[in-house]
């Protein structure tokens, strides 16, 4: 390891490179989000399916509220992990963006375009002095003129496409899970169940009991619906009662 490895004054501004070519506070930002309650997006033949653990802070909260989950279009949602403040702020650049592209072209804006352009700002604000990384990442999942797809951004404004992927704190229970059983060609009520239970297994291996919130992006409508409590309750109880592993 290089003797440069530790911060010391590297980690004060974000535009200087350590020694060994390392940006701390981009790796900061990225720690947050590694910390952060576990977000899950897969998609499949049929649609796309985001999830996210959802941590309740009172029992006077509105249960059909969600900030890890965002609705940004019609056919386009968000899984979101890190500060809540920074992702409310990139959704609500999102929203902008994608009701421009509908102004300008009279078209639903792609989920990558919309994953480019949220990346462009991550990457704008780890290259200027006086100020600091967003300490977020998000995935973006919808239907648009190139299929079902799945996009996923982190703080350092690199944005990848995937079938299926998670992040946050759960994510290697999680992937492991997807590992075994995801398919291309299972349809939305499996992949919704697949979502359901890998975010259960993660809770269930950390012994926490946060809430679960779930959104469908169905292929065949290409409208987002946020499930019910009362239908992500019954898919608990069915893999509870399947006695999954």
């Amino acid at each position: 390891m290089s003797v440069f490895a530790a911060p010391g004054a590297y980690d004060r501004a974000i535009t200087v490179f350590s020694p060994d070519g390392r940006l701390f506070q981009v790796e900061y930002a990225l720690e947050t989000v590694n910390r952060g309650a576990t977000i899950l997006g897969l998609a499949c033949s049929e649609g796309v399916v985001l999830g996210a653990e959802e941590k309740i802070e009172s029992s006077l909260q509105d249960q059909n509220f969600s900030w890890k989950l965002y609705e940004v279009d019609g056919h386009l949602g968000a899984a979101v992990v890190g500060l809540g403040s920074d992702a409310r702020i990139l959704i609500d650049q999102a929203r902008i963006y994608a009701q421009s592209n509908q102004l300008m072209y009279d078209e639903p804006i792609d989920v990558e375009v919309i994953s480019k352009r949220i990346g462009d700002i991550k990457q704008l604000y780890t290259q200027h002095a006086g100020v600091r990384p967003f300490g977020v990442s998000i995935i973006f999942g919808g239907i648009d003129k190139t299929g079902n797809r799945i996009f996923q951004t982190d703080p350092s404004g690199t944005y990848r496409g995937y079938k299926a992927i998670a992040v946050g704190v759960g994510k290697e229970t999680v992937e492991k899970i997807l590992k075994a059983e995801y398919k291309d060609e299972m349809n939305l009520e499996d992949a919704t169940k697949l979502v359901v239970k890998s975010l259960v297994k993660a809770l269930e291996s950390r012994e926490e009991h946060p809430r679960i919130k779930i959104a469908v992006v169905p292929a065949a409508t290409k409208k987002l619906k946020m499930l019910t409590v009362a239908e992500i309750e019954a898919h608990q109880r069915n893999i509870e009662g399947s006695g999954a592993q």
